[in-house]
């Protein structure tokens, strides 16, 4: 597979497009699933990008559709072909946010809010394996060590000469002040975020204890956006079983607003660093 293939982007434009010919057809979910004897949950999750859509999935659509264009059709039944593909994180094994993953390495930029450790793309090895090894109950050591390898694979979107990922990051307190590994991975951690701080395409803020109930109380949330304006935005809300995409506009305008407080909230950048670096500091001296 090209390495310019994403299979969770292909699979979600080829899934608006679908709905979008659907909807230009004036046929509804119910009445394309009646007429291909397929159920219409099977619809909405081929609409939404949630399900593999097979090449005669697409050529039937088509028809039903009344699609005419021969390139719009070999372009649908493209898309399909590398919607059935692997990601390269499917080399790794069972890792249960693939989906997540697709969508990271294709968005332009993510704003995200994380109340209980520094995010993953922002983690050291040793600080990483510390929260695989005391988050995931019965981890085996090769489960570890894949999920480690992905985790730190994932970080290459933001040293990418060309085009890196554009990131801005909401860290809540107990992020930094949640001993991780120990303290000395603590201090590391901690220089290690100094450091990406500085880069000019990543933003940190600190959200200190003292600026008491704030829109993200509920929890972390992530906010990707994507270069291609055919590719919608996506709320993304991690769960430990069942992971959450929201894309519905309205959705993503209301966590926009959130994270648009969540920001005002937050200590400026130069106040940031001032409160990492006491806290590293903190980190630095005897247990």
């Amino acid at each position: 597979m090209s390495a310019t293939v994403n299979p969770t982007v292909s699979r979600r434009r080829l899934g608006s497009e679908l709905r979008r010919l659907r909807e230009v057809s004036g046929m509804t979910a119910q009445q394309v699933a009646e007429r291909l004897l397929i159920s219409q949950p099977k619809i909405s999750l081929l609409e939404n990008g949630r399900r593999l859509v097979k090449p005669r999935d697409v050529r039937d659509l088509c028809v039903l559709y009344g699609v005419q264009d021969q390139r719009l059709i070999d372009h649908l039944m493209q898309l399909a072909t590398e919607a059935g593909h692997q990601g390269w994180w499917n080399s790794y094994g069972d890792i249960p946010y693939g989906a997540y993953i697709g969508l990271e390495a294709e968005a332009a930029a993510i704003r995200l809010y994380e109340p209980l450790v520094v995010p993953g793309l922002l983690q050291t090895p040793a600080y990483a394996r510390a929260v695989i090894a005391g988050t995931i109950p019965h981890v085996t050591p090769e489960q570890a060590a894949a999920r480690l390898q992905v985790r730190l694979r994932r970080q290459d979107r933001l040293g990418a000469p060309r085009n890196p990922l554009r990131l801005w990051a909401v860290l809540d307190e107990s992020a930094l002040r949640r001993v991780v590994g120990s303290r000395e991975v603590m201090r590391k951690q901690l220089a290690h975020l100094t450091h990406l701080g500085a880069q000019p395409h990543i933003t940190l803020q600190v959200l200190p204890h003292d600026v008491g109930a704030h829109p993200g109380v509920s929890g972390q949330f992530s906010l990707l956006e994507f270069a291609d304006a055919t590719d919608a935005s996506v709320v993304y809300l991690e769960r430990f079983t069942s992971d959450l995409y929201l894309e519905k506009r309205s959705d993503v305008r209301l966590y926009s607003d959130m994270y648009a407080h969540l920001q005002a909230q937050a200590l400026r950048l130069d106040s940031t660093r001032r409160f990492i670096n006491e806290a590293m500091k903190a980190y630095a001296g005897p247990g």
